[in-house]
């Protein structure tokens, strides 16, 4: 990768350091730019890729806390993907629950 011009005199005589570039000519410092990541992709039970405001269906029961269970069949509208293991934030009967992506299918 050729070295990239320097915001403050636009001459492109850039030094390499671990974390940033320094220009040779002015003396000015900037920060390396990091990769930029890759879209995230969350796909249901079947492989379907699920996205903010889908509908979900809930397709095996689902042990809680406690003995509550989350019955196959439930559905919820309007998930939301979130970081983290578990990818689905969504209500379902007006309680919230995080889910993961591989017990639930697009509806």
């Amino acid at each position: 990768m050729p070295n990239p011009a320097c915001p403050a005199c636009t001459l492109d005589d850039a030094l390499s350091h671990s974390d940033h570039w320094e220009c040779s000519t002015c003396g000015h410092e900037w920060p390396k730019e990091e990769a930029p990541e890759a879209a995230r992709v969350v796909k249901d039970a079947h492989g379907n890729v699920l996205a903010d405001g889908d509908l979900i269906t809930v397709i095996k029961d689902l042990k809680l806390n406690g003995s509550q269970v989350l019955k196959a069949g439930s559905k919820s509208k309007g998930i939301r993907i979130v970081e983290g293991d578990h990818e689905i934030d969504c209500k379902i009967d007006s309680v919230a629950y995080m889910l993961k992506a591989c017990f639930v299918k697009k509806a």
